[in-house]
């Protein structure tokens, strides 16, 4: 076993050079993640994202993945969801690490998940993509937050919600290399009330700033589902990244909904949330890299997930026409999986696993019909049937 002086095994860089040579000569293009939300122990005993070293770990990984699979890789994900990673895992601490610092770990790991991006990108851009011709970014989750009603205050703290997803990573690299300027004002003055200094928010160096900014070459989101939000000030005794916000949110009753408590069906979102990108950093093209639906008994015959999809889809189309620049989308997932947390209880794939099965077996599902001929039709067609699909699929 090879492994750097940090400890990364390299040892299976056969297997994956081996799944290269497969999805290439099966004329699949791959795109590669270098992190999703898997860090080693080693490192994570050293502070994880909390130390600013991290950085420099990083851009040692993104060197050695550049190195050994650049020459086959020509799309590559630094981070997926740097959101999940700094909230989740050093805030709520739902997920691992299970840190628990929602007003104070969250925004010090945001803060090094997007320099050790930016390191990442930096070097993909001066020493490897000039010969293998390539592009990287890095993909943020962002849902659709709708005001719930026709107040002033409701829209701004939609904005607001928006910002504070999305804009929180997506302004510093395709923006004006700052965090939002709501969120640098929320954070601050609570901050400060609270008896914090400097700020919960970390400020960016003018070094750091000139590294992050335009530090992607395309912007790959996740998206989901949307909900509704009303403004709501928080008592100022909580730290928390949530009560930074002074937002509430729900759902409406009248939307669908799927196997995870988070995930409505809103297609509308899909078309909101590209064109709010657009408008809001720069018109980057977009690569969709994750769009999905979950439920819990991974049923063959899985319509709502057809649903979702024609009508997420179709949405995706009514921003390209309104000249959002994707060029890219990719359904979650291709098989139901470990969904972190949650295990194997929600189903998110367009072919079944039996998991009961030693070689596990796998299933197509209707939804996975449907997607396919989707892409042989290279979109939707005006004559398509609608088969057993119920009136308004």
């Amino acid at each position: 076993m090879v492994q750097s002086h940090h400890g990364f095994d390299v040892g299976c860089f056969e297997c994956c050079n081996q799944s290269l040579v497969v999805v290439n000569a099966a004329n699949i293009e791959p795109m590669v993640t270098l992190y999703h939300w898997d860090l080693p122990q080693s490192l994570e005993d050293m502070g994880g994202w909390l130390n600013s070293s991290i950085a420099d770990w990083f851009e040692e990984y993104a060197r050695l993945c550049y190195t050994e699979f650049g020459n086959d890789v020509k799309i590559w994900i630094t981070i997926n969801e740097p959101w999940v990673v700094a909230y989740q895992g050093y805030g709520s601490g739902i997920n691992a690490p299970g840190r628990y610092g929602p007003g104070t770990f969250t925004y010090q790991a945001g803060h090094n998940l997007i320099l050790a991006h930016a390191r990442a990108y930096r070097l993909y851009e001066s020493e490897f993509k000039p010969t293998q011709q390539g592009k990287a970014g890095i993909t943020l989750n962002i849902n659709w937050y709708d005001p719930k009603d026709d107040q002033v205050s409701s829209q701004e703290a939609a904005e607001r919600a928006m910002q504070f997803l999305g804009g929180w990573f997506a302004n510093p690299i395709f923006g004006n290399g700052e965090y939002p300027a709501v969120m640098r004002q929320k954070v601050d003055e609570k901050s400060a009330a609270q008896g914090y200094n400097p700020s919960r928010l970390p400020v960016f160096t003018a070094e750091q700033k000139l590294l992050v900014q335009g530090s992607s070459d395309f912007f790959g989101l996740n998206y989901y589902t949307g909900s509704l939000t009303i403004n709501k000030i928080q008592d100022i005794s909580i730290v928390d990244y949530s009560a930074d916000q002074d937002i509430e949110t729900s759902y409406d009753p009248s939307w669908y909904g799927s196997g995870s408590s988070w995930l409505k069906i809103t297609p509308f979102g899909m078309r909101n949330t590209l064109k709010w990108i657009r408008d809001r950093f720069n018109d980057p093209d977009i690569i969709i890299t994750e769009n999905g639906f979950s439920d819990n008994a991974g049923n063959l015959d899985d319509l709502m997930r057809v649903y979702y999809y024609k009508h997420n889809i179709n949405n995706v189309l009514k921003a390209i026409k309104d000249g959002v620049k994707v060029i890219g989308y990719a359904a979650w997932s291709l098989m139901d999986n470990f969904e972190w947390g949650s295990g194997y209880t929600q189903k998110f794939g367009i072919f079944n696993v039996d998991f009961a099965t030693a070689d596990l077996n796998r299933t197509a599902k209707a939804s996975g019909r449907y997607y396919a001929q989707l892409i042989r039709d290279n979109g939707f067609t005006a004559d398509q049937p609608c088969n057993n699909y119920p009136i308004g699929y």
